[in-house]
């Protein structure tokens, strides 16, 4: 379980045959669930310097690739404050940049999502871009404004994200869970 307040911009140091290898100055040990970019991975290597993640293939096919840069999140632990909401390290699909425009101090980023995301999404909902906890300001038929204050710009990559990147997006939990328990009421007829 995460927060969505982001730690640390890591940078990536290698990738090859689904290992991933971030340069960090977290301390984390050998099985410590790490958000990178959202994306919730198991620590399997690592020293001072770097951690290590073995990526699988469907953690693969339902990501966007790693850039450069990558957000970082340890994993929320008992007795830590919950600054920001829920997020479980699990993406919901991968949408794009369609726009970032200076706002006050900070931006409003606008975000292309898809639909299967976007029927969760509800104005002063909570959403997770590339890890980072943030609340829907603006809805269309096409996806999702946000706005980003400066420290948001400054402590993590979304600062560097233009028109067309792709970013990691995950759903508020308890939107899927209403879904799904009002199907099963109106399957079931009444209250269940």
């Amino acid at each position: 379980m995460f927060t969505g307040l982001v730690r640390e911009v890591g940078r990536v140091v290698s990738f090859e045959n689904g290992r991933l290898r971030i340069e960090s100055s977290l301390a984390a040990s050998i099985g410590d669930s790490v958000a990178v970019d959202g994306v919730c991975l198991t620590v399997v290597d690592g020293d001072r310097r770097t951690l290590a993640f073995d990526v699988v293939p469907e953690t693969q096919s339902r990501a966007k690739p790693f850039a450069d840069e990558v957000n970082l999140e340890p994993a929320l632990r008992a007795g830590e404050p919950l600054g920001g909401h829920y997020v479980q390290g699990h993406v919901d699909g991968v949408g794009a940049v369609r726009s970032t425009e200076p706002e006050g101090g900070g931006a409003r980023m606008w975000v292309d999502a898809p639909e299967d995301v976007l029927r969760y999404c509800v104005e002063k909902g909570s959403i997770a871009v590339d890890g980072v906890s943030l609340t829907v300001a603006d809805l269309d038929d096409e996806g999702f404004a946000v706005a980003l204050v400066p420290h948001t710009l400054a402590a993590t990559t979304l600062g560097s994200r233009v028109a067309g990147d792709p970013v990691n997006l995950e759903v508020d939990v308890l939107a899927k869970y209403v879904e799904r328990l009002a199907g099963l009421r109106s399957v079931h007829g009444g209250d269940g």
